[in-house]
C-alpha cells in the first residue's frame, strides 16, 4: 500500500533499509555480490515477494552485520570508498569501519522515520500512544494507548474516525 504521492511504502522502506545495510556491510568486509539490485528496485516488491520474506532477509542481513563487527579487530580500519558512484565523494579514499557502522545506524533511523510517516498517514497513530499500547500501559492524563479504528472516512486510504 502506498498512501502518498510517491511510491514509498512501509514494505519498500524495510526492503531498502535491509538492502542498504547489506551493501554497507559488504563494502566493509570487501565482499562483492553479483546480484545487486538497482537503487529503485530496492523500494519495490518483487514478484511473489512477501513482507515475511523481506523481514526474514533483514534479520539475516542483521546477523551478517553482527558477525562482521564481531570479527573486526580495528574499528579505525579504512574502508575504501567506491569511485564513480554519484552519492559518494570523489575526494575521499576511505571511511573507517566505525564511520560505516554509524552510517548504517543513521540510514536505518532515517528510513524508520519515513516508514513511521507513511504508517501514520494510514492509521493516524503517533509515537507515544503507539508505544503505550505496545507496552500495555494504562491510559494516563498525558497518553492514551492507541487502538485501531474500525471504520475509515472514505474508501481506500482515509483518516480513521475517532483518531486516538
Amino acid at each position: 500500500m502506498t498512501p502518498s504521492a510517491s511510491s514509498l511504502s512501509v514494505f519498500g522502506l524495510i526492503k531498502h533499509a535491509a538492502h542498504t545495510e547489506r551493501e554497507w556491510t559488504d563494502l566493509m568486509v570487501e565482499h562483492v555480490r553479483p546480484d545487486a539490485l538497482g537503487y529503485d528496485e530496492t523500494f519495490l516488491r518483487g514478484p511473489g515477494e512477501t513482507l515475511g520474506d523481506v523481514i526474514a532477509a533483514y534479520d539475516e542481513i542483521a546477523m551478517e552485520t553482527e558477525r562482521a563487527v564481531s570479527a573486526e579487530p580495528d574499528l579505525g580500519r579504512a574502508v575504501p570508498v567506491p569511485k564513480g558512484v554519484p552519492w559518494f565523494p570523489d575526494d575521499v579514499d576511505g571511511w573507517s569501519v566505525r564511520w560505516v557502522l554509524l552510517h548504517i545506524i543513521e540510514e536505518t533511523a532515517r528510513h524508520a522515520g519515513h516508514a513511521d510517516i507513511v504508517r501514520e498517514s494510514i492509521d493516524g497513530a503517533t509515537a507515544f500512544p503507539l508505544m503505550a499500547a505496545a507496552e500495555g500501559r494504562r491510559p494516563s492524563q498525558l497518553v492514551v494507548p492507541w487502538t485501531p479504528a474500525r471504520a475509515y472516512d472514505a474508501p481506500g486510504i482515509g483518516r480513521p474516525r475517532g483518531r486516538r
